[in-house]
């Protein structure tokens, strides 16, 4: 396949497929399910940053301080991003939002009488997140094309849980579960969108694609570290631990496998 037919297959069926699974674990209330994915989605993201993101982007950049100082400055810049409600949204005072995210399915005691304000800022928080999705997949692929695998894979993980998290959101705000699920998938449909101006811009410009190599990292440690960790905290148990470490292993370790595999065929 050709790079472009990879990134709209990944961004487009990949989109659809989070959307899909996150609602039937949403319906199933697999409140568990979702716990155990987003430990893995934290292994798949931080497998995909520091094994393959950042050593493909300090290969392609001739200036390794350069290209770590983009990390540090797409660390900062997300957390800015989300300080400004573009990535994450909390409505209501006592916010419980994030708790669908980190698997556990708390809904925001909105009593359904916000007029769907809470779900519709999520929708928007969400949209715009999965159209820098879509510049990051297409960056990667531009790269190399196991590193666009091995990055789909990543940000796929985390958006089941992600999406279960949004689709609760628009459940409590008013949102019949049709409703909720449509707007979910024409909000995955940026992704596509994201990726798809990043490849034709990137033609020309292929000096940037280290520096959003170096972003993407950035953006799959900062989403890994702030957003989905401090959730596992809450179940401090050693039970609940040890799974916990033990699915962030094989979310690294599969992440490991796809990249030894892909590079082997590639």
């Amino acid at each position: 396949m050709s790079i472009l037919a990879w990134i709209i297959v990944t961004t487009l069926f990949g989109g659809t497929l989070s959307v899909l699974f996150a609602a039937a674990l949403t319906l199933n209330t697999r409140a568990s399910w979702v716990q155990m994915l987003v430990s893995y989605a934290i292994g798949a993201l931080l497998g995909a940053a520091f094994l393959n993101a950042l050593p493909e982007a300090l290969e392609l950049s001739k200036d390794p301080a350069q290209m770590t100082a983009t990390v540090l400055f797409g660390i900062l810049l997300f957390f800015i991003l989300e300080k400004l409600v573009l990535w994450r949204h909390c409505h209501v005072e006592e916010c419980e939002v994030h708790d669908p995210l980190h698997g556990v399915p708390i809904i925001a005691a909105t009593d359904n009488h916000d007029n769907g304000r809470s779900g519709m800022m999520i929708m928007l928080g969400d949209t715009f997140h999965n159209f820098v999705d879509g510049i990051l997949i297409a960056a990667a692929f531009m790269a190399d094309i196991q590193l666009g695998i091995v990055t789909s894979i990543a940000i796929i993980a985390h958006e089941i849980p992600q999406e279960a998290g949004d689709f609760l959101i628009l459940l409590n705000s008013g949102y019949t579960r049709r409703q909720a699920l449509l707007f979910n998938l024409l909000s995955s449909v940026a992704t596509l969108i994201g990726g798809m101006l990043t490849y034709f811009m990137l033609q020309d410009m292929n000096h940037l694609i280290p520096s959003l190599l170096g972003l993407a990292a950035a953006s799959m440690i900062y989403v890994a570290m702030s957003d989905l960790i401090p959730g596992l905290h809450k179940r401090p148990e050693i039970a609940a631990t040890v799974q916990q470490v033990a699915l962030i292993t094989l979310g690294i370790s599969s992440i490991w496998l796809a990249g030894s595999l892909f590079s082997h065929h590639a």
